[in-house]
């Protein structure tokens, strides 16, 4: 029997259809997997679409390169489970500094001058959000 079809988030809603369908698909799919661990089965169906898409304002975009976004991505499997520094969708690998640099100065995020690529990643997702 198919599990029943659960309302996509609001930022996947937003998104191409290609990111949802790969939310859907990995979701059903992390259910059988994680049986009754709904927050588990969550957190996968989104990393797999951070793998290709990247969080932009209200809503997710292909990226122009597929693979992880951040260190903790990186890791993969039981090692990025126990935690790690994320940033929000942010594609943290995919972007040089001055890239994510010009993204914030385009959210208004004050002090950007002064931040490190990674602060400019988590300054972005806060603005995102």
């Amino acid at each position: 029997m198919p599990a029943k079809k659960e309302a996509l988030p609001g930022t996947l809603k937003r998104s191409p259809r290609k990111a949802q369908k790969t939310y859907e698909e990995t979701l059903a799919s992390a259910h059988q997997t994680y049986k009754g661990d709904e927050e588990r089965a969550h957190r996968t169906a989104f990393a797999a679409v951070k793998h290709s898409f990247e969080k932009v304002g209200d809503h997710w975009e292909p990226k122009d390169h597929q693979g992880p976004s951040d260190p903790h991505a990186v890791k993969g499997g039981a090692s990025a489970a126990r935690g790690g520094k994320t940033y929000g969708g942010v594609d943290v690998l995919g972007h040089t500094k001055d890239e994510l640099y010009e993204r914030a100065r385009a959210l208004g995020v004050r002090g950007r001058s002064s931040m490190s690529k990674t602060e400019l990643a988590e300054a972005i997702a806060r603005k995102q959000d």
